[in-house]
């Protein structure tokens, strides 16, 4: 199954926990603190790689978690670090924030990277805790904990040509002519599910051309495959409109020419723009010349024709040439222009303070931090807490927003009395 759309959920590693530890040894019972560091979490990175061609992996399985980090030993030993997740895609997967739609990157080069998520901090084990006032704390800071975000991912084919046109009319024929793609090839609509890929060699050069699955009337509004597959034209930095000019379909051609050009204009008035070459498909069924100068006169100056047949050959050298001509005055498809979003880690430590009644809720970054970092059973560390507090003027702000000795403080889920 081809899968071009993808939405998961992704989470990088927690970090290890510091540990409480104090020095023991033969005639030595109670030393000084010694408990080591926990390990960073592992980070979730997006690798691009050209031998992935679908997203299916992410289609069964939709939760990716990375490594957490080992907690801290005794001895100052530091907890391992946990692995990174690394998540390989298909070149010109577009990975964006589910909640915002935001770009977060455009996985377009062969082994792009991409870290979309940092892993949480290793804490800090207790011997960092000890100074000249604070010799033997007996508590240590747990790892920072990572929060889990779901993005989607998008595949937007990468090719120089797309070939475009009804079901039917002779794309992937015209694909496996000329270039070594071997897409399925039968006589019914819609035989082609996902969009094939072959390089065209021409001369001394080669060009990437990307057989789109045939659009319909109303395309662009979800009828039929087309509105799952316009995407991947958007890459393309020319079309080939191939139309079926033998009319066994009971269609007019040149009414076909017309309203896969309005579906293209409706999804994207930049792909209506692009340079476009008309391959007049099927020359070698009955009545073909005449329907041809019917189209021709109908169609005026409004594009370049090229006849051609894709079963015979006839015609697929000098559809090869205009191609390449074409090519060579057009710039080379680049990656999208965007500002691009990354979840990022709060860099400053901020909190508010909300009164109800006679409690006052602290929240914030700052809360969290303090969680981390305080040990609700221990003096030294609860010493610690009232010091921040007092130092960045919170209990200052308390009391001036009215908080008495007899107002409860809550501060992460934990009730406190308020004391200078």
């Amino acid at each position: 199954m081809f899968i071009d759309r993808a939405k998961i959920n992704i989470k990088a590693g927690n970090g290890g926990n510091g540990i409480t530890s104090f020095i023991h040894y033969k005639g030595k019972v109670s030393g000084g603190p010694d408990g080591g560091d926990g390990g960073k979490g592992g980070d979730v990175i997006f690798l691009a790689d050209k031998h992935v061609t679908s997203l299916a992996d992410y289609y069964y399985k939709n939760k990716f978690v990375a490594e957490n980090g080992e907690n801290g030993g005794p001895k100052d030993c530091f907890g391992k670090s946990g692995e990174d997740l690394i998540l390989k895609v298909p070149l010109g997967t577009v990975i964006k924030d589910y909640e915002s739609g935001n770009i977060i990157a455009d996985m377009f080069y062969e082994g792009q990277k991409k870290v979309v998520l940092v892993g949480g901090e290793g804490g800090k084990g207790n011997a960092k805790f000890a100074n000249s006032r604070r010799r033997a704390p007996h508590f240590s800071q747990t790892g920072e904990k990572t929060e889990t975000k779901r993005v989607v991912l998008e595949l937007k084919t990468i090719a120089d040509v797309g070939l475009v046109g009804f079901p039917n009319v002779g794309k992937s024929t015209i694909l496996s002519k000329i270039t070594r793609a071997r897409p399925k090839i039968a006589n019914y609509h819609f035989t082609t599910l996902s969009p094939n890929l072959g390089v065209c060699d021409y001369y001394d050069n080669q060009f990437i051309v990307a057989d789109i699955p045939g659009l319909i009337e109303g395309a662009s509004d979800g009828a039929g495959l087309g509105i799952e597959f316009l995407r991947h034209i958007e890459r393309t930095r020319m079309l080939v409109h191939v139309v079926d000019i033998s009319g066994v379909e009971g269609r007019d051609p040149y009414e076909d020419y017309l309203k896969i050009n309005a579906e293209l204009k409706n999804y994207s008035p930049a792909l209506a723009k692009l340079k476009q070459i008309i391959a007049v498909n099927k020359l070698d069924m009955y009545d073909a010349e005449e329907r041809l100068a019917e189209f021709k006169k109908k169609l005026g100056r409004k594009g370049k024709i090229v006849p051609i047949s894709a079963i015979t050959g006839e015609g697929l050298d000098k559809l090869k040439g205009e191609i390449f001509k074409v090519l060579e005055k057009l710039p080379p498809v680049k990656p999208l222009e965007f500002e691009e979003f990354n979840y990022v880690k709060p860099d400053r430590l901020d909190y508010d303070i909300f009164k109800e009644g006679e409690t006052f809720v602290i929240e914030g970054t700052l809360v969290e931090v303090l969680k981390r970092n305080v040990v609700m059973d221990d003096m030294n560390s609860l010493a610690y807490l009232h010091k921040v507090l007092r130092d960045r003027g919170i209990i200052d702000e308390l009391r001036k927003m009215g908080a008495t000795d007899k107002s409860t403080i809550i501060i992460g889920g934990e009730e406190f009395e308020l004391i200078d």
